[in-house]
Formats: C-alpha cells, structure tokens, sequence
C-alpha cells in the first residue's frame, strides 16, 4: 500500500481508501466485516462512511453503516490503527426523515449529527468530518448547469466553520472536509477560516473517474495549491467502468441492475466512452477496473480514491491497482479517448 498525507495535516492515510455505502442494503454486516479485515491485512486505514449510509437511503437502514463499522472496531480493538472519516447531511427534501427534514449545516443540526454518528461509531472521536453537500443551490449529484435562487437562505459559512472549530476544540472531531463541493465554495472556507483563524478544511470529497473529470476544471488547481487533497468517489462511476455493464448487460446482485435510478454513468456518450476505455485496458492486457483506477491514482492532486465492492474479488482487484502504473501510450490514449468524449458523465 501507498500512503499520502491528508492535506496539511500530519496523518498519512492510504493512497486507497474503502468505501461503505452498501453495507447494510448490498451487504450483510458478515460481509462487511470480511471486506474490513481484507483491507486492513492490505494495509488499508482510511475508512469512509455517512450518517446518511447505506445507500439508496432510506428511513429504515439510516445510519446502518455507520453502526456496523463501529461493531467491526469494538470487535477488532483497532481504533487507533485507523483513519475514520463520516459526513454530516445538508439539506433536501430526500432526507426528510433525518433531524425531521430540517437539516442545515448549522450548529443545532451538525452538534446533533456528531453526536449520533459518534454513538454509532463506538467511538470517542472522529479523525475526519465531512460536509457531505452544500448548503445552498450549486451543481452537484451530475447537475450541470447553475441556476441560482434569488430567495433561498443558505447557513453562512462562518456559523458552519465556528461549530467546527468547537468540535475539534471538544476533540470530537480532528480535522474537516468538503464534499460535492464547488470552486467558490471550497474558496470561500478557505477565505473565511484564514480570515478568522479557524480550521482549515483538509480535504474534499468530489466525483472523479474516466467518465467524470469536471475536477479538473478549477478544482483541481484549488486542491493542489491550497493542500485540500481530493478523495475522488465513484472511481469506477458506480461500477460502470470495469464493463460489466456494457450490451445491455445487468449482473445479478449489481448496483445497476437493483437500483435502475442510478442511471449517472450508463447515459448518452457514457456508454460510448466506456466502450472505448475497455477496449484500450483489452488491447493491453490490463483489467478495465483496475486502469481506471490506476489512472485516478496517478493524479497529483489526489490524495485517496474511495474504493467500494460488494464481494471481497471485487474488492482483492481493487485493491491490487494501487500497484499498477499506466504506461506512457496508454495514458495518451486515456487522453485521445477524453478528447473524443469529454466528460460525458458529469
């Protein structure tokens, strides 16, 4: 395993980090506990989770994930050998069910999250506390174009910062992050935190994959200069990438072919695009997965790429990309391709 730093900090994580979103609808706690126990034998430390988990979110599993991963710690007593990261949920009338529907990134609201999100963990603190989406109308979950609303009433900023900078002071949390965030968003905490000498956010969990490079348009630059290191999700755009899926294809027990709505990457020139980036991985004897990860691993303003499976092979060639370095030709073509079909998949 590789291991990076986690933006100005001085907790190094590894260069993969797994993901959680299917435990507790996809997989059974067994099947996450095997998933955990394989990772950490990989040298594996960063664990990514939500209050929102599993997804798709629903009332009834709200918060599962989080709980079988703090029944996995207590179990194991590895606490302190791991990284854990969780989110806290903005607003939306999707999650109505959690907090009431009242969620904002304010201090009633994030205080309340911490708390149970901790209770869930086991655990008396956790090392990274993500925004897991703005607070305000902005493009993210694929929306591409922006359309402001003149009357809405977004949490400032500064309230959500000051809420932070007393959590850390609590030691319930370490360090803060971003995620699903925007360029001016991103720069606007930063602003803020500089200005009023409060923490600074370290990281930012974004969307990035072969199908999916709006990072680089902004972000990216962001991301290096200001060490708010990305942790990309959907590496593989929600499995699309290995090829699975291609010609009409729906495994059993895959992510698409129970949840149809999850239609983020299967559209327009996604397919077309993933067609090629399979026959390029093909030509060279490479894994369609693991060069998509190979190649969001390469990036020098990644810090760690957020790796999900749902059965532990899926996982094991995950896992082994971290050791595979794409060759010079085949980063030209990932390039050509790119040219031919630009973020198909936003």
């Amino acid at each position: 395993m590789k291991y990076t730093r986690l933006g100005n900090t001085e907790i190094k994580v590894s260069k993969i980090c797994l993901g959680t979103m299917t435990w507790g609808e996809q997989n059974t706690p067994h099947e996450a506990f095997e998933q955990l126990d394989y990772a950490v034998a990989s040298g594996i430390n960063f664990i990514d989770t939500a209050e929102l988990y599993p997804i798709p979110p629903k009332p009834a599993t709200q918060g599962e994930t989080e709980r079988i991963l703090g029944q996995w710690m207590q179990a194991r007593n590895n606490r302190k050998q791991l990284i854990i990261a969780t989110k806290v949920c903005g607003p939306g009338k999707w999650v109505k069910y959690i907090r009431g529907g009242r969620n904002r990134l304010d201090r009633p609201n994030i205080e309340a999250a911490v708390d149970a999100s901790l209770q869930r963990l086991q655990t008396d603190y956790i090392d990274l506390y993500q925004l897991h989406w703005p607070d305000r109308s902005t493009n993210f979950f694929g929306k591409r174009g922006f359309s402001p609303d003149p009357h809405e009433k977004m949490t400032p900023i500064e309230e959500t910062l000051d809420v932070l900078a007393d959590l850390v002071k609590a030691g319930k949390i370490r360090h803060f992050g971003l995620s699903n965030e925007t360029c001016w968003g991103t720069m606007r905490f930063l602003q803020a935190s500089a200005q009023q000498a409060l923490p600074h956010v370290v990281s930012i969990q974004n969307p990035y994959n072969l199908l999916n490079r709006t990072f680089e348009i902004g972000l990216a630059e962001i991301s290096w200069r200001e060490q708010v290191g990305l942790l990309a999700y959907s590496p593989l755009g929600f499995g699309v990438l290995s090829g699975k899926y291609l010609n009409g294809q729906r495994p059993t027990g895959a992510r698409l072919t129970l949840f149809q709505e999850y239609s983020r990457y299967t559209k327009g020139n996604g397919i077309r695009a993933t067609e090629a980036y399979v026959q390029l991985a093909q030509a060279h004897d490479l894994d369609p997965a693991q060069m998509a990860l190979a190649f969001v691993n390469s990036r020098p303003f990644v810090t760690s790429t957020i790796i999900g499976a749902t059965n532990l092979e899926q996982l094991k060639t995950d896992i082994a990309s971290i050791d595979l370095e794409l060759s010079e030709e085949v980063l030209e073509s990932i390039e050509a391709i790119h040219e031919r079909y630009p973020n198909p998949n936003p």
